[in-house]
């Protein structure tokens, strides 16, 4: 096996073969739905398809849509293919906005899942000497698991670290000698000023690759993130919906994006607004279509993930569609005064501003029938130091840019280091006071 591919016969097969592939495991899967899950018969139904209607993969257009609200709507196993005999993991999404979205898995679905997330490791360029330390949650969430047993799959070694407890986390990595980090972005930051703390160099660590994911993060974050660990920092993409981490990495040399395991995952892009299916390179919502999942599978699943999708060979080699890093998801889209902005956008025009730190938080507030936006960000100990003018002026150049940049006007709030609350998973970007 090459040390930069998990599986190479699939993962530089051209795409007639691969397409090839798809049809035929898309029309088992619309087959055994129709038969076993009554919500997605009577969707179809009412949709005036049946399973002999797909006869290639355009057809998938005339399925419909399968909705968080789908999912809720049957909790907690209403949308299962089969019995809780064959089921041997369940997971779930935290619930926080409603009844939590339930996953189950069969053998051969953790078998698959392990794969992918193998591919996914090998991808980023790790291989069975590498020591993986594991910082994404364990328990209902799915990244702590499906990171672990993609390791171990891949014949690496993982420490089982999960979240919290930044210091001992640094403690194991010098003493362990971890190689690879896998964390949410923002927890990586955290670790980070955590080292300068305890006054440990990153350089003298063996950190080697950052494989981050499970919020949307910037490419100035990207940055951010490498110059404070001394690591590569690449992208990795999953939903507990569709399996779970291991739906798409990025390669150490990609030319843009991260692969779509397609040969399991079946990506489309849509109008948010219309539903209707976009071109390559288009930017819209992201859906799937499990192909091989069992116990769960999805069909044209909307992920609410803003995106666009690429179909040129890779310079690593893969065939594989490779989709942008998510800027972030229709649902937590902010309309300011008319404006559409992303958490991701005020990021980035952040993250380019000498002085300010990479922790920030936004707040809309509703004052008489106008929105406002509050942005509070944290700038390095030396600003406060220094003359009020010095503040002034960046608070008038983040408040510029921004407007510039995003075409909305803000406040801005300029805060101590670490008046933020740090997150130990996702960081919580916004809080929206207003009173619908």
């Amino acid at each position: 096996m090459s040390t930069i591919y998990w599986d190479e016969e699939i993962e530089t097969l051209p795409r007639v073969g691969l397409e090839s592939i798809q049809l035929k495991r898309l029309q088992s899967l619309i087959n055994r739905v129709y038969r076993k899950v009554e919500p997605y018969r009577e969707k179809m139904i009412a949709a005036g398809v049946k399973p002999e209607d797909i006869r290639g993969l355009e057809d998938l257009q005339k399925l419909p849509f399968t909705t968080k609200d789908d999912l809720r709507e049957n909790y907690p196993f209403g949308m299962f293919t089969m019995g809780l005999d064959d089921i041997v993991r369940v997971h779930a999404s935290s619930g926080t906005t409603g009844k939590p979205t339930v996953v189950g898995y069969t053998r051969s679905d953790i078998d698959i899942w392990a794969n992918m997330m193998a591919r996914a490791l090998a991808c980023a360029g790790a291989t069975r000497g590498d020591m993986v330390h594991n910082a994404y949650g364990y328990g209902l969430f799915t990244g702590g698991l499906g990171a672990h047993y993609g390791a171990e799959k891949l014949g690496a070694t993982v420490i089982p670290v999960s979240g919290g407890n930044s210091k001992r986390q640094i403690t194991i990595m010098k003493d362990f000698g971890s190689t690879i980090l896998m964390s949410t972005p923002s927890y990586a930051l955290n670790l980070a000023d955590a080292m300068d703390h305890m006054g440990i160099d990153p350089s003298s660590l063996s950190l080697r690759v950052g494989i981050f994911g499970a919020e949307p993060w910037s490419e100035n974050m990207r940055e951010e993130v490498e110059n404070k660990l001394n690591l590569k920092a690449v992208d990795i993409y999953g939903l507990s919906e569709v399996i779970g981490p291991g739906v798409a990495q990025e390669c150490l040399n990609s030319s843009g994006g991260m692969h779509i395991f397609e040969d399991h995952f079946l990506p489309e892009i849509i109008d948010p607004e219309t539903g209707k299916v976009m071109a390559p390179g288009e930017r819209g919502e992201l859906v799937f279509t499990t192909l091989t999942k069992e116990a769960f599978p999805v069909i044209r699943y909307r992920t609410k993930d803003i995106t666009s999708l690429h179909y040129e060979t890779c310079t690593c080699g893969r065939t594989l569609v490779r989709m942008d890093k998510v800027t972030g998801r229709s649902d937590d889209m902010l309309i300011i005064r008319g404006v559409n902005v992303f958490p991701s956008q005020v990021e980035h025009v952040l993250m380019g501003i000498e002085g300010v730190e990479p922790h920030y938080q936004i707040i809309v507030e509703r004052e008489g029938t106008m929105d406002t936006m509050t942005v509070e960000v944290e700038v390095s100990d030396s600003l406060f130091t220094d003359e009020i003018k010095g503040l002034e002026a960046l608070t008038k150049r983040i408040t510029r840019d921004v407007k510039d940049i995003l075409g909305v006007t803000c406040r801005v709030k300029l805060v101590n280091p670490r008046a933020i609350q740090r997150s130990e998973g996702k960081a919580q970007r916004v809080i929206d006071n207003r009173k619908i």
